[in-house]
């Protein structure tokens, strides 16, 4: 049975929750068994972007800003995105406390291998040529696979890809507004900015916009309890 005033306490518990979490009192066996569970949410989430870009239905949200970038400036994609990711970082580190940890930086250099691997995996089976039907279901299903392991990185206190702590500080500071509400508007601005610079949108950028934030504020209180669980926290 759905009790409406149960719903709207939840969301506000989840609203209301800092993101933002002091783990100065962690031991070395701590930090390696969250950045365990972080390597395993962005395996998981690197998966569902894989599965989103062989759809070949659009680039992700932060993917058409870098290529905006790397058109106007000359440079290749890879390369203008460690330079933006390292940018971040940096502002990040000098303006805010308690975002950029250890789990950052592995998660601004591995996901590109990752996908990697995964591409090399799973191209043959899904690519531009495929049915548009398959083609649509791998983009949808890449979103949701996406969010569940944004999720479990989230909730790993071990750190969040740069481009993800934009929301995820933004999300604290605005204390009004829920996350998935500031996270559409950051993928907007970032679709909109590359857009702007030269960068390809498709119909699946416009859905990752729409989908992304809602879906990891779902997943994120799912995700949340097994995560504490086994971090004793």
């Amino acid at each position: 049975m759905w009790y409406p005033n149960k719903d709207m306490k939840e969301e506000q518990s989840v609203k209301k929750e800092k993101f933002a979490a002091d783990t100065s009192s962690r031991s070395a066996v701590d930090w390696a068994k969250a950045l365990v569970i972080l390597l395993i949410g962005l395996i998981i989430a690197h998966l569902g972007v894989t599965l989103f870009l062989i759809s070949e239905l659009g680039t992700d949200t932060f993917t058409v800003f870098i290529q905006g970038l790397s058109r106007v400036f000359g440079l290749t994609v890879g390369t203008v995105h460690v330079i933006v990711l390292c940018i971040l970082m940096a502002v990040m580190l000098l303006t805010t406390k308690g975002y950029v940890k250890p789990g950052t930086v592995v998660c601004a250099f591995c996901g590109g291998p990752i996908i990697d691997i995964f591409t090399f995996l799973l191209q043959r089976y899904i690519n531009g040529n495929s049915p548009m039907l398959l083609r649509i279901i791998s983009m949808l299903a890449g979103c949701v696979i996406l969010s569940i392991g944004m999720s479990v990185v989230i909730n790993s206190n071990a750190g969040t890809g740069p481009n993800d702590l934009v929301a995820v500080i933004l999300s604290d500071k605005i204390e009004a507004v829920q996350f998935r509400w500031i996270r559409i508007g950051c993928d907007l601005f970032f679709v909109v900015l590359g857009f702007l610079l030269g960068g390809t949108v498709g119909a699946g950028t416009i859905t990752a916009v729409c989908l992304t934030g809602p879906l990891v504020q779902f997943f994120l209180p799912k995700t949340r309890i097994p995560v504490r669980s086994i971090l004793g926290e």
